[in-house]
């Protein structure tokens, strides 16, 4: 079995880099916007982010590949490193702490491309979360200062804490009406959004989420992370990992049941 302690390491190492590169830039939008959000300061930021990531990444792992939000796709090979340098763009331009780098390493296998480390900084929460294949997944403010990370036990859709982004996407795949019925008969929902329901799945403070519409550099990091804390990550196709454009996760006991409301194929 591969040992992805040393691509963990260098996660954190990039996930480092690009935290110090984000926070500088947002504490000079820590602002009210009277008008329209303006993103240019956001992008600079963005990209700044992804480009110190490639930089390193390029010096540390010259033969693997790199997909990223910002800059596109690069290289060729079994692996490939997948980056977000901000996921929560929206939040970041207002002043809302709620956002993440998001860094993951995919590697070919016999069932195509998977997720097998994965890291979430989120700086301005104080937060980081990580995984890697068959390592566990885990949180705290260094890999030698962790607690390890399990799914929750809720087995009914009505103790579940449900997690969302937003309504408009639903709306758009015709399912807002089935998204309505889950709200209705769940215990609790919550419109966290991005990356953050994900990672609180995997800490077992909430039991299930799903977004509409999703890109590869959106989900691969955190769907290890709820995979290795004992939870399924799919598409809303049922697919598990990180390739049907959109996603369903839980703590596994509540998967069937959550893609019997909004998933695309009959269950």
């Amino acid at each position: 079995m591969p040992d992805y302690h040393d691509d963990l390491r260098l996660g954190h190492v990039l996930a480092d880099a690009a935290d110090a590169a984000t926070m500088e830039r947002f504490k000079a939008l820590d602002l009210k916007v009277e008008t329209k959000p303006d993103m240019t300061p956001v992008s600079e930021a963005d990209k700044a982010a992804e480009e110190l990531i490639r930089s390193q990444l390029q010096r540390a792992r010259p033969r693997d590949a790199v997909l990223g939000e910002e800059f596109g796709s690069e290289g060729a090979g079994p692996r490939r490193w997948i980056i977000d340098p901000i996921d929560g763009t929206k939040n970041y331009v207002r002043g809302v702490p709620v956002w993440a780098t998001l860094i993951a390493l995919m590697e070919r296998g016999e069932g195509g491309d998977r997720p097998v480390v994965g890291i979430v900084s989120a700086p301005a929460l104080n937060r980081r979360w990580w995984a890697a294949d068959g390592l566990g997944a885990f949180t705290g403010r260094s890999l030698t200062s962790a607690t390890q990370l399990r799914v929750s036990q809720v087995g009914r859709i009505q103790d579940a804490s449900f997690a969302y982004s937003s309504l408009t996407g639903w709306e758009e795949r015709g399912k807002l009406p089935s998204f309505l019925d889950l709200s209705r008969d769940c215990w609790r929902t919550r419109g966290y959004g991005d990356f953050w329901p994900y990672m609180m799945i995997a800490e077992g403070s909430v039991d299930i989420c799903a977004e509409p519409e999703l890109s590869l550099w959106d989900m691969a990091a955190c769907a290890v992370v709820v995979k290795e804390a004992g939870g399924q990550f799919t598409g809303l196709d049922g697919k598990p990992g990180p390739h049907s454009g959109n996603a369903a996760a839980s703590n596994g006991l509540l998967h069937e049941d959550l893609l019997g409301y909004l998933g695309d194929s009959p269950h």
